[in-house]
């Protein structure tokens, strides 16, 4: 069966800067994809790449192939060779993205009510403002925003940082799409919460049959979710596999080291951490 995501040999480049060097990664329907690496490694780039948003500045060649539409539809899409009004389509509908950082990525003079609702409408601009406000209360509720009608017209700086992550799930998820890519949507969090956005993510794929491509700097977090790992250093693939492979016989010294530089209950506090790629 022909993947939902395929990328073939995908190149980004800033003025002089390579960001990306033949990138190829491939993400089935309904599989939970990790992408790891460092900061700076090129795995933001990579999804943002995906979802059309690099921007003039940058130059991208390659393939990035979309399987998306009817269950079974076989014909792609090159979504590198998109206007952006079919991208504007799918994105948000087909493909949608958790972003890093909420209070960056909401608004703080919009509600979160009205922030959620604003990506239903956009893809249903027949509805009225009561059914997008219905389904917007019904996307809170479904991430365990409490008491979510009456939350509906509270601000961003009014939620803890683990409800604004929780809210900027339900954006993603709104509109049903078939691709999820988080963007270390725990990196900000302490570990408590972490573990419960975690545990949201994986529920939600489960129930909606999402795929998701989870990116991290974290080998630990990604093992929570992936069934697949794909490892990234400076703009190239170094290692990818099962994710349970990954984490017990990793074959790239990147990787080991990945692995070295997180500390667990048996790390000994007398000595310095582990760095990646020493």
């Amino acid at each position: 069966m022909a993947p939902l995501l395929e990328i073939h040999d995908l190149q980004i480049r800033f003025a002089a800067a390579e960001a990306v060097r033949g990138v190829n990664l491939r993400l089935e329907e309904g599989e939970v994809l990790g992408l790891v690496g460092e900061s700076g490694s090129g795995k933001s780039v990579t999804a943002l790449a995906i979802m059309g948003l690099l921007g003039p500045a940058s130059r991208v060649a390659g393939q990035i192939l979309w399987r998306g539409g009817p269950a079974g539809n076989v014909d792609s899409i090159d979504l590198l060779r998109q206007p952006q009004s079919a991208l504007q389509r799918l994105r948000g509908r087909e493909i949608a993205m958790i972003f890093q950082e909420p209070m960056t990525a909401l608004n703080p003079v919009m509600t979160i009510g009205s922030q959620v609702a604003e990506g239903a409408r956009a893809h249903s601009p027949s509805w009225t403002g009561r059914e997008a406000r219905r389904k917007a209360i019904a996307a809170l509720e479904a991430v365990s925003i409490p008491d979510a009608a009456r939350r509906y017209g509270d601000y961003p700086h009014q939620f803890s940082g683990g409800q604004r992550q929780r809210i900027l799930i339900a954006m993603a998820l709104i509109n049903r799409p078939r691709l999820l890519i988080a963007d270390e949507p725990t990196t900000a969090l302490d570990v408590t919460v972490q573990a419960q956005v975690l545990e949201l993510l994986r529920e939600l794929q489960r129930q909606h049959g999402l795929a998701m491509l989870f990116i991290s700097h974290d080998l630990a977090v990604v093992g929570q979710v992936a069934s697949r790992v794909v490892v990234m250093r400076a703009g190239e693939v170094v290692e990818t596999g099962p994710c349970a492979r990954l984490l017990t016989a990793p074959q790239h010294a990147y990787t080991r080291s990945l692995l070295a530089a997180v500390p667990t209950l048996r790390t000994d506090r007398n000595r310095p951490l582990a760095m990646i790629g020493a």
